[in-house]
């Protein structure tokens, strides 16, 4: 079984972490409203999802 002849520094283990960096969401236009959504994701705005209504939108009444 192999074994670490000498310990990993803090600086060679902070260093392999820091190339992680979070992407930004993918987001698409809704084909009914042309609102900005998420991808593979019903719209906010219409409640749209593969050209059916899928969830009922409530509208705020000001």
């Amino acid at each position: 079984m192999a074994v670490p002849k000498h310990k990993t520094s803090k600086a060679a283990t902070n260093s392999r972490y820091a190339n992680y960096k979070v992407s930004a969401p993918a987001v698409g236009e809704c084909p009914q409203c042309h609102a900005p959504k998420l991808n593979h994701r019903a719209c906010k705005a219409c409640g749209y999802y593969d050209k059916t209504r899928s969830v009922e939108v409530k509208q705020d009444n000001e």
